[in-house]
């Protein structure tokens, strides 16, 4: 283990833990801020996540969003591999997927020109620490290298850390929701 994959494993547990607490006090209507930003966008093809363990839920804010236009959940294709989305319902059947996030039972493959990351921890300047697979770092290269593409981390406030151990590969956020505030950058 090298220096740098030590230094990510400590902040990935310290943010882990932080985000535990977070997600065991989490306040009703945590997605609120989510919906408002992703309104300004009504119509553009978006991704969001079924969250797992304890990520903060997107889903209410997904759900406004697919009255108005494409919404998508990621789906691994397999490891050093980009992720590909499957359109999404609110009232869809759904499989488990690999890691134990559920995808929709058929796919249905779409590109979106929005993507809702989760993360386990993000800085001020737009940093993100992920689950180390690289999977939202290949797929952000490679969208946008064909198009302007917008990441929008969504995270609980306690998510946030002063400084991220990040690599020349690390794709950055555009923007990060919590559930009281919105940080652009």
């Amino acid at each position: 283990m090298d220096d740098l994959t030590a230094i990510k494993a400590a902040a990935r547990k310290a943010a882990f833990a932080r985000r535990k607490a977070a997600f065991d006090s989490r306040p009703a209507g945590a997605a609120g801020r989510l919906s408002e930003v992703l309104a300004g966008y009504r119509g553009v093809p978006l991704s969001g996540y079924m969250p797992i363990r304890t990520e903060i839920d997107p889903l209410p804010a997904m759900a406004e969003a697919a009255a108005h236009g494409s919404v998508g959940v990621p789906v691994i294709q397999g490891a050093g591999l980009p992720l590909r989305f499957s359109r999404w319902d609110p009232d869809g059947l759904l499989r488990e997927g690999p890691f134990g996030a559920m995808v929709p039972e058929t796919d249905d493959w779409m590109e979106p020109e929005i993507l809702i990351v989760p993360l386990v921890a993000f800085d001020g300047r737009g940093g993100r620490l992920g689950y180390g697979g690289g999977f939202y770092d290949r797929t952000l290269q490679g969208l946008r290298a064909k198009r302007a593409t917008l990441a929008i981390g969504f995270a609980f406030d306690a998510q946030e850390a002063e400084a991220l151990p990040l690599e020349p590969t690390d794709q950055p956020l555009d923007m990060v929701v919590t559930e009281s505030r919105v940080l652009s950058f």
